[in-house]
């Protein structure tokens, strides 16, 4: 076998071990598909959520909660004994370590540009017990390319609709520079705390093969901002396994104008 099949042999392997673990996590109790509902707080002024055990009101920079026993709600793992009054920040964490549960669901608090909501995550929701598999194209060595992470002098934020039709601002800190089809592209992107990449894009494959938008998540930059570029590793956004997310769509000038039948594309359920 030469170097270059060894290296590429090497390189499937990777790529399939790494979609199985995908797989794994967006079926597992608390992934994507067990979200249920957003519910935003500011479309439920009586604090009444429907089918959402507690009352839930927004504080100063906080929100409230307001439980008994009948609701059968934990807050920090311990059951919430008589009347009780909660006051809770957002949650950060893994969605598992909520600091609101009830049973196997989890009650999630989200805050957006000053708004709050709180997601309810089940493991029993039918979007979970539907899911089969991501359908993702096999590995193939030319979509790993090499590209120059090129950051902008200060962060910008620009507003972009959200698959919830509410537009948003998303934050982006510079551009990634790449060869594709002869042709150089780029894509406008966020740096997340970690120091790696991404980007959220469309192709000519966007609603006609996989799903409208996509995800990319290049690691960190090394020297001279260089970075290995894998649209095999193109991840499908939250909101293709649940409608509830409010994934923001491609900034302006992320859209590529060539396919790029690669990586994940779509959601299958059985």
């Amino acid at each position: 076998m030469s170097t270059d099949a060894q290296q590429n042999s090497e390189e499937f392997h990777a790529w399939q071990r790494w979609h199985e673990r995908r797989i794994v996590a967006v079926a597992a109790p608390h992934g994507p598909l067990s979200l249920t509902g957003t519910h935003w707080l500011a479309e439920h002024p009586e604090g009444r959520i429907p089918a959402v055990p507690g009352l839930w009101r927004e504080g100063e920079g906080e929100v409230v909660l307001i439980a008994g026993p009948e609701d059968g709600l934990t807050v920090d793992g311990k059951p919430v004994l008589g009347t009780g009054e909660v006051r809770l920040g957002a949650d950060r964490g893994p969605i598992g370590s909520s600091r609101v549960a009830q049973g196997e669901r989890r009650l999630v608090v989200l805050s957006r540009e000053g708004l709050w909501a709180v997601r309810d995550f089940d493991p029993q929701s039918p979007a979970r017990q539907a899911f089969r598999t991501i359908d993702a194209t096999p590995y193939d060595p030319k979509w790993s390319l090499e590209g120059t992470f090129r950051p902008y002098d200060s962060d910008r934020s620009v507003r972009v609709e959200n698959a919830d039709g509410r537009e948003r601002g998303l934050g982006l800190s510079g551009e990634l520079a790449f060869t594709l089809d002869g042709a150089g592209r780029t894509l406008q992107v966020a740096v997340e705390p970690d120091g790696s990449l991404w980007a959220v894009f469309a192709d000519t494959t966007s609603g006609n093969g996989s799903y409208r938008f996509r995800f990319l998540r290049p690691g960190a930059p090394g020297g001279e901002g260089r970075v290995r570029i894998d649209f095999n590793r193109t991840l499908l956004p939250p909101c293709a396994f649940a409608d509830h997310f409010i994934c923001p769509f491609p900034p302006p000038g992320n859209t590529l104008t060539v396919a790029v039948p690669a990586g994940e594309r779509n959601r299958i359920d059985g």
